[in-house]
């Protein structure tokens, strides 16, 4: 799958396209579907399917300081994205200058002139251009125009589960339910475990003395962190996947006040993790952030929540593809 930074990155002879355009953070099943359709009609058409995001967040460009957190990075994105068919992602550096382009002028620009766009495939919400002033009518409309020549394909692309108490399946909600710890929630709506990244750095070294070596993973800026607590779940090394005990909190029981993302490999001695780029995938919550009244009891309370994510690893399987 190619992969382009700015219009500029896309190659002049780049043929006719099927497009869909979104921020599309955590490519989770309501993405999937919409990204589905346009991976469809671009095979049916013989044309190659193309996704345009932004980096950063508009909301942080228009109102800075409102960065949502972030489900998954962009390049997690494309390798989600690269799973359901799609050929190109064209990530579009969102400035203030790029945002006040006017919605005609967005089209012209990204959709006709560089993507040359055959379909167009959005959700019934989608806006564009300046101030959000572009809706899928106004998309249509310009699509029919004779310069233009594309047409519009609009799909419901929201689910609705047990997830959220029935709400649709949106990125919002997602990153609420990671956000109060609903792991097994969360799971549903992406269609798998959700996960974080970073590189691996040195800690207090505690989880060591203790005889449960952490890895201290410093994660993206903006990353979705779950709630604290200690979780049951995976950390993802060079391609392999360990099951894991996952905690993430300020260590309140040693006084820590920095909060940190820390995995314990299951039944792994000897490894050597620092400056590592990880991931560390979250299945399910066990506990919320406790202290304890001898370092004994936390002993006993570590060993009980490493057994139980053993067994909740085994039962649930290697984490699905996506």
């Amino acid at each position: 799958m190619q992969r382009w930074r700015g219009l500029a990155d896309i190659p002049d002879d780049w043929g006719r396209s099927v497009v869909t355009i979104g921020s599309y953070d955590g490519v989770h099943r309501g993405h999937q579907l919409i990204i589905g359709e346009a991976v469809a009609r671009g095979r049916e058409l013989g044309l190659p399917t193309v996704v345009v995001t932004f980096d950063p967040h508009p909301s942080e460009v228009v109102r800075p300081g409102t960065h949502p957190p972030l489900l998954a990075p962009h390049r997690r994105r494309a390798e989600l994205m690269a799973e359901l068919g799609v050929d190109a992602v064209l990530v579009l550096p969102f400035t203030a200058e790029f945002a006040k382009l006017p919605p005609e002028e967005f089209v012209a620009r990204v959709l006709v002139e560089k993507l040359r766009a055959r379909t167009v495939v959005e959700g019934p919400n989608f806006r564009f251009g300046h101030r959000a002033a572009g809706d899928v009518a106004l998309l249509t409309e310009l699509g029919e125009r004779p310069d233009f020549g594309f047409d519009v394909l609009v799909f419901d692309l929201y689910q609705r589960g047990e997830a959220g108490g029935g709400d649709a399946f949106s990125s919002s909600l997602v990153r609420q339910l990671v956000g109060d710890g609903e792991m097994t929630a969360a799971l549903e709506v992406l269609g798998r475990p959700h996960r974080v990244e970073g590189v691996v750095v040195r800690g207090a070294q505690r989880g060591r003395e203790l005889g449960y070596p952490t890895a201290n993973v410093e994660t993206l800026p903006h990353s979705a962190i779950p709630a604290d607590g200690v979780y049951a779940g995976w950390l993802g090394v060079e391609g392999e996947l360990m099951p894991a005990a996952l905690s993430v909190g300020t260590n309140p029981q040693f006084n820590g006040v920095e909060r940190t993302v820390e995995a314990y490999a299951i039944d792994r001695v000897g490894l050597d993790l620092y400056g590592l780029h990880v991931s560390v995938v979250f299945l399910a919550r066990l506990r919320g952030q406790e202290t304890f009244d001898s370092l004994d009891g936390l002993l006993e309370r570590m060993a009980e929540d490493v057994q139980r994510s053993r067994e909740l690893v085994a039962a649930h399987g290697a984490p699905l593809p996506r």
